[in-house]
């Protein structure tokens, strides 16, 4: 029998929009264009791009013994989220901006891809400045900072190419470029200079095929603050090599000192800056990031501005109610909310910083911004403990504090603290790490003095 074929052209719904065409026969079976072998046997495999997927802190704390001691009750210093605890709540304007938003019933279907113009518009006008104008076409509004640091590394960079990252440094980073074969570069952060970048390192590392420098500050996991002085040496060795920047400005204004952003310093340095409302606003779980478009110089054009709304059009990014919402929330939120938040961090940390500066074998260094700070341990002085996840590790059987191995962070023999934890918890935490350090700490050798002289 003589079946006639048609081509059926598609359209699809949703975030696709291109358009499919299938071969079918009037009877609507499927007409195969070409005859294909027929598979003996089940082999389902994951892609390369799963089996490449690889979260740095999630391969460390899976792989440690976590047992806390049943007589002290855990205090975990881990986590990045400032929620955990409950002493940090966000500002009623905010959760009255998105009630009005849900009550509206105005925001209860698809956003556009790249989100709402007014939204937009109400970002463009909470970043704008002088130095870095911006219009709501210049914001793409995503599903947490997350996806913001996703699409910007993916309109960037191609398979093959390399980015610079900072060391130690967000892992997400690394998670997301490996994944779609993208090389990292890890630029080290120097504690002795406050985490600033070692330019000449960072710069040795550059060549042809690198195609983005990844700024983030203030800084996770480091808790540091770039000077505008540093930031414009860094964006003089990227305008030097004509790399543009992605910008982790997750943690802005969440400082107690001066914190420009890097694009209101650039003359001619393109740069996607990456934020949203989860640390800042204290709302981490109701996923709002955002992408600025600081283009300097038309270097980006359309093409990168036609790539990143292509690329938010994968899925209908940040749900739209809290879209709804954003316009109230940047513009309704008191200070005094940006302020406590602030000053109950600044106290936590030096509260921390002053405790353990008096740990013999420890180092702490004192952060200026976000919500971290890190502690060197001086190994040599802890021969019980192999490197710095067996020293977490053991900190959690004996004394139930948990601090994160920045291993994690590619930067062995320190631990990262999360500093949003109630007051008394600190006190009581930084009480226990210094026991455990007493317990354990091994003075010099006199040999060994011996030999310095």
């Amino acid at each position: 029998m003589f079946f006639k074929t048609y081509s059926i052209r598609s359209e699809s719904s949703g975030a696709m929009h291109g358009h499919g065409i299938h071969h079918v026969n009037v009877k609507g079976s499927l007409y195969p264009t070409k005859a294909k072998s027929r598979r003996q046997m089940w082999d389902v495999k994951p892609s390369e791009m799963a089996v490449n997927t690889l979260n740095p802190i999630r391969a460390i704390v899976d792989g440690m013994k976590l047992t806390p001691n049943p007589e002290k009750p855990m205090i975990a210093l881990s986590i990045g989220d400032p929620t955990v605890f409950g002493n940090l709540p966000t500002d009623k304007s905010v959760l009255q901006a998105m009630k009005d938003a849900i009550d509206s019933q105005k925001f209860n279907g698809y956003a556009p891809s790249v989100g709402y113009l007014k939204s937009r518009q109400a970002v463009a006008n909470f970043y704008s400045c002088p130095e870095a104008p911006l219009e709501g076409e210049d914001v793409i509004l995503t599903s947490g900072c997350s996806q913001a640091i996703e699409l910007a590394i993916s309109v960037l960079c191609n398979r093959g190419d390399n980015i610079l990252v900072p060391c130690p440094g967000f892992s997400l980073y690394k998670t997301l470029a490996v994944s779609i074969g993208i090389e990292v570069k890890l630029y080290n952060l120097l504690p002795e200079k406050s985490w600033e970048a070692d330019l000449q390192h960072m710069e040795s590392l550059i060549d042809e095929r690198t195609s983005c420098l990844i700024v983030t500050n203030p800084s996770n996991p480091c808790g540091s603050v770039f000077t505008k002085e540093h930031l414009e040496k860094i964006l003089k060795v990227a305008s030097k090599h004509c790399i543009p920047i992605l910008a982790d400005e997750i943690y802005t204004n969440m400082v107690s000192c001066s914190c420009p952003s890097i694009a209101s310093l650039s003359s001619d340095v393109p740069v996607l800056s990456c934020g949203g409302l989860a640390k800042r606003w204290l709302v981490p779980g109701w996923r709002m990031g955002w992408i600025l478009i600081h283009d300097r110089n038309n270097v980006f054009g359309s093409e990168i501005r036609q790539g990143l709304v292509k690329l938010s059009q994968r899925i209908l990014g940040a749900c739209s109610i809290v879209q709804g919402a954003l316009e109230s929330i940047l513009n309704d939120t008191p200070q005094s909310f940006y302020s406590s938040t602030i000053s109950f961090l600044k106290s936590n940390s030096e509260i921390c910083f002053n405790k353990l500066c008096t740990v013999p074998g420890l180092n702490p260094v004192m952060p200026s911004g976000a919500m971290y700070l890190m502690v060197g341990i001086e190994m040599d002085h802890f021969p019980e403990f192999k490197n710095d996840v067996d020293f977490t590790e053991r900190m959690v059987t004996e004394q139930s504090v948990f601090c994160l191995p920045a291993s994690a962070f590619e930067y062995p023999n320190f631990f990262r603290i999360v500093v949003t934890v109630p007051e008394e918890m600190m006190v009581e935490a930084c009480d226990r790490i210094q026991q455990f350090c007493k317990h354990y700490y091994r003075p010099p050798s006199r040999d060994s003095n011996d030999l310095d002289q």
